[in-house]
């Protein structure tokens, strides 16, 4: 079962964050501090140009990787005092994630794929195949539970992906450009199960995102450039030099900063069955990305 946060404590706090990565000897600036707050029930948005640093910060707030300096928080632990494999179970516990390519794995069924994060909480085979049954029934698809990604539209791919992100009840819900391989119609029927599950369940939503009509709906809005927060609709910006969102934000590259897996201590195996795996990604070959309907 997953661990309740303390009344009132938020479900991630990053405090004067700075992640640094080594390129051929160069050390090269992702992130250069960072601080704000995730409360639980919160629904943000991320936005920024390429390069801003915004997936370094999906990252780190998935505890996907670790910062270089400063202070993170992830259901209430501070994960520089964790192992690798005590980080990958807070990841278990509290994270779920909802990557743009879905990562389904494509032999698989949808009640299976949902399931997966159950087995690392050593859950049994019969439990966890009626809670992924009955999640699955959540996002309406109670009538594709045998079914492989192959045989579903990329909308019921993503419901499935969603679906997985939330089987383990977690604290805070981390969408990578969810709507990203999406026609419009289903990336819209796609955000309002999101903010649904968002306001019945009270789950955090963290969305990355290109799209200005997506982080339009979002209740707060994180505005991102050279590392830094520069504007936070939800509180004060970690660097006061000015409102960001007059600014443009796509600049010249519009390519989405996708939430891949960052170079990181942790050791995952080479079948994606390892603990360090995320509890909302599967770790095995992506689910085929088509743009079908809901």
């Amino acid at each position: 079962m997953t661990v309740p946060l303390p009344a009132g404590a938020p479900a991630i706090e990053a405090v004067d964050v700075s992640r640094t990565y080594q390129l051929d000897g160069v050390s090269v600036p992702a992130l250069r501090g960072v601080s704000l707050t995730i409360a639980p029930g919160d629904y943000v948005a991320v936005v920024g140009p390429s390069g801003s640093g915004k997936s370094t910060l999906m990252h780190l707030l998935g505890g996907l990787d670790r910062p270089t300096g400063g202070r993170l928080v992830i259901g209430g632990r501070d994960v520089a005092t964790l192992s690798a494999p005590e980080l990958a179970a807070l990841r278990n516990e509290t994270i779920g994630f909802v990557f743009q390519a879905f990562h389904l794995l494509p032999r698989t069924s949808a009640v299976d794929n949902v399931a997966l994060p159950l087995v690392y909480r050593g859950v049994g085979a019969r439990q966890r195949r009626e809670r992924a049954a009955a999640m699955l029934g959540r996002v309406g698809l109670g009538h594709r539970l045998d079914h492989r990604p192959n045989q579903l539209s990329g909308g019921e791919q993503q419901r499935v992906a969603i679906a997985r992100a939330l089987v383990t009840d977690p604290a805070v819900l981390l969408a990578d450009e969810p709507t990203g391989n999406l026609d419009s119609v289903t990336g819209e029927t796609v955000l309002n199960l999101l903010e649904r599950l968002n306001a019945e369940s009270g789950v955090a939503l963290v969305m990355v995102t290109h799209d200005q009509e997506v982080a339009a709906r979002a209740r707060r809005r994180i505005a991102m450039r050279d590392g830094l927060v520069r504007s936070d609709s939800g509180g004060p910006a970690s660097q006061p030099d000015g409102a960001f969102h007059d600014r443009p934000l796509s600049g010249g590259d519009d390519r989405p900063d996708t939430l891949e897996p960052a170079p990181s201590a942790e050791s995952r195996s080479a079948s994606g069955s390892g603990p360090g795996l995320p509890s909302g990604g599967s770790g095995g070959a992506a689910g085929a990305t088509g743009g079908g309907g809901a």
